[in-house]
């Protein structure tokens, strides 16, 4: 791990500096009848820290992602807001101002992204080597090819898939395995940030729970900000340090994960939660922590590992 990577977790409820700051950012689909998407937004994420996003489909989730990363294409325009990304460098970078080559290699050296659908993502009819290879041929000229290959088995390894599998072809690969890979990609260039839109849609729940592991493994040991993207609140509430909950393009709640599950302040954020089925027939008792279900009576996350734990003894 190079000294870039070894970067320090602040602990849960402490303050961390910001590393990407979004104000008041406004999202336009400039068609016939405009789609407002998103509006007047502002969120800060944490260097270090997961963001959950959560909300119904369509509430601007993606769309909030993409003009971050400057990833929209017509008809959708930013008509408002800004985006600075703060580099762990010392500098800070406008990303609405950023153009051309600028843009090319912030996206993937500072802000990198798991799309949706990610799995469907990779060339069926090339190796996952050469694939891998790819974004370090383009985005690191300098590296020997002995490099490259050697960097390609380390990443694979780094997100718990055998060396060996550098020479499969995607459709030799479960679904979670090329997740993994999608995520290993991402981590190529050692971003500061990754925004991950729905990673582990269409994985089965066992799947789903190993690439949750491997996300917060990841980011405990390297350091990188997640901005997590879901409508799967549940999902969220075991991963994130703090959930923004979005509804018609705008954030109405945003709170640290245990204040927005033991005290949601917004009706709609009252309503999702409610959505879910309860695993211990009591209201919220669909939260797991790692393998187990969160008492119903627990305040805290500590308290519901400990009252397992009592249990078991």
């Amino acid at each position: 791990m190079t000294a870039a990577t070894q970067a320090v977790v602040p602990p849960a409820g402490t303050a961390r500096p910001p590393v990407l700051s979004i104000e008041g950012l406004s999202i336009t689909y400039q068609t016939a009848t405009p789609v407002h998407a998103v509006r007047d937004v502002s969120l800060e994420l944490g260097r270090g820290e997961v963001l959950g996003l959560a909300g119904e489909s369509g509430c601007g989730k993606s769309t909030l992602a993409y003009g971050a990363t400057r990833l929209l294409k017509p008809p959708a325009e930013v008509t408002a807001g800004s985006v600075e990304f703060h580099s762990r460098e010392g500098y800070a970078l406008d990303v609405m101002r950023m153009d051309g080559e600028e843009l090319r290699q912030f996206r993937w050296s500072k802000i990198s992204m798991v799309f949706q659908g990610a799995m469907n993502s990779l060339n069926p009819v090339k190796k996952v080597r050469d694939q891998l290879d790819d974004v370090l041929t383009t985005h690191r000229p300098g590296m020997s090819k002995a490099q490259r290959r050697a960097l390609c088995g380390e990443l694979l390894e780094r997100v718990g898939v055998d060396r060996n599998r550098l020479t499969a072809y995607p459709h030799e690969l479960s679904g979670g395995m090329r997740q993994r890979v999608m995520i290993a990609m991402a981590m190529a260039l050692d971003p500061q940030v990754m925004i991950m839109d729905e990673p582990t849609t269409a994985l089965d729940v066992v799947v789903q729970r190993e690439i949750l592991r491997e996300i917060a493994r990841l980011r405990d040991e390297l350091g990188f900000a997640v901005m997590f993207i879901t409508h799967d609140l549940p999902l969220l509430l075991e991963i994130s340090d703090r959930i923004a909950v979005m509804r018609e393009g705008r954030v109405v709640e945003l709170a640290d994960a245990l204040t927005l599950y033991t005290s949601p302040q917004h009706e709609y954020t009252r309503t999702l939660l409610s959505s879910f089925p309860s695993l211990t027939g009591e209201r919220g008792g669909f939260v797991r922590h790692g393998s187990r279900a969160v008492p119903a009576g627990a305040t805290t996350r500590h308290d519901a590992e400990h009252d397992t734990e009592e249990e078991s003894a």
